[in-house]
């Protein structure tokens, strides 16, 4: 690899780094907005014109608290798990594609940081390393509280992690690769996955919820019955990182299931508009339709937050085991009686 090859690599992966901080800053002030609109009040309302600097000042305030370490916590383990659950959430957008690759030139410039050609795998390694985040993070607050947030948080992932595994296998019934980079392609035009894979993507969906501990998956933090879960001991920029990793995991999961399924950056009459704007402007309006898909499913998140109330514990548990699971290996079946009848 070339040095200018590197450069180009480590340029992306702080552009994606910094994108990644953004989003998820900004969530948080999108999600207050459309609490707020859902409430029937304004939100954020008073940094800047609309609230518009509330991240900012919400960052502040994070950075400038007390840093507290309970007496009867493991102080090294107190750190590390928000350190994890930061770090896991970060690392994921490293397979996803972003857009088309830019011809300048001679020189080809790939919108990925790297395609290998076990993509979701490596996307479900990072997420189960996610959790240790949030098992680790509550077993050293020696809170009861905590550690109740933190065997849910793992019962949770052990649980949906099965369904969503048996929902991408149907989906590589269909595609015939795990590389994210190569299924985004197969997608051109509107040749999207949904379209041949639609219980697969609700399976999909539902589970993305339960993995990322949104409504009305959220029991680790259920404020009404833990207080505040397994970050209930946390303040300053601890509580900051685990707070960062919820929305950075609902942004990397929300770019993957619209790679997955929803055709990433392609869209209808690409190729017509690359031919009459260019090979640098095409990749650039590709990538902007991929990051409003993302912004759709990240509204989405949100809608369901403040529209379905949550579970019961036995009632997560049940749909996990009893109804997702059996479905997904329904879903298996069909598809492959399908690809066989169609060959």
């Amino acid at each position: 690899m070339e040095l200018t090859d590197i450069a180009i690599k480590f340029g992306l992966i702080i552009v994606i780094f910094l994108i990644s901080l953004v989003v998820a800053m900004y969530s948080t002030y999108a999600e207050r907005k459309i609490a707020a609109f859902f409430q029937d009040r304004m939100g954020p309302n008073r940094a800047g014109p609309g609230g518009m600097f509330q991240p900012l000042a919400d960052g502040m305030k994070m950075f400038m608290k007390e840093e507290i370490i309970p007496t009867n916590a493991t102080p090294f383990l107190f750190i590390v798990g928000p350190s994890l659950a930061i770090l896991t959430a970060c690392i994921g957008s490293a397979v996803i594609p972003w857009g088309q690759n830019f011809v300048i030139g001679d020189k080809i410039i790939p919108l990925q940081v790297t395609d290998i050609n076990v993509g979701i795998l490596y996307i479900f390694g990072v997420v189960s390393l996610g959790v240790y985040g949030v098992m680790i993070g509550g077993w050293a607050s020696n809170n009861k509280y905590s550690l109740l947030g933190a065997i849910r948080a793992a019962s949770q992932n052990i649980s949906y992690e099965i369904s969503m595994g048996l929902s991408i296998i149907a989906l590589l019934l269909v595609t015939g690769t795990l590389s994210l980079g190569e299924i985004a392609q197969q997608q051109h035009g509107w040749h999207w996955n949904v379209i041949y894979q639609p219980v697969g993507f609700i399976l999909f969906l539902v589970c993305a919820f339960a993995e990322t501990n949104r409504t009305p998956f959220d029991l680790p933090e259920c404020e009404t019955e833990l207080v505040g879960g397994y970050h209930t001991e946390y303040s300053s920029m601890k509580l900051g990182f685990y707070l960062f990793a919820e929305y950075i995991n609902m942004f990397i999961s929300s770019a993957v299931m619209a790679t997955l399924y929803w055709g990433g950056y392609n869209y209808p009459g690409m190729d017509w508009v690359t031919a009459h704007v260019g090979p640098v402007i095409g990749p650039l309006i590709g990538t902007a339709v991929f990051f409003a898909k993302i912004f759709a499913f990240i509204f989405f998140f949100m809608w369901v937050r403040w529209t379905i109330p949550r579970f019961r514990y036995d009632q997560l548990m049940d749909l996990g085991w009893k109804i997702l699971i059996p479905l997904a290996i329904a879903n298996i079946v069909v598809t492959g009686i399908v690809i066989t009848l169609l060959n």
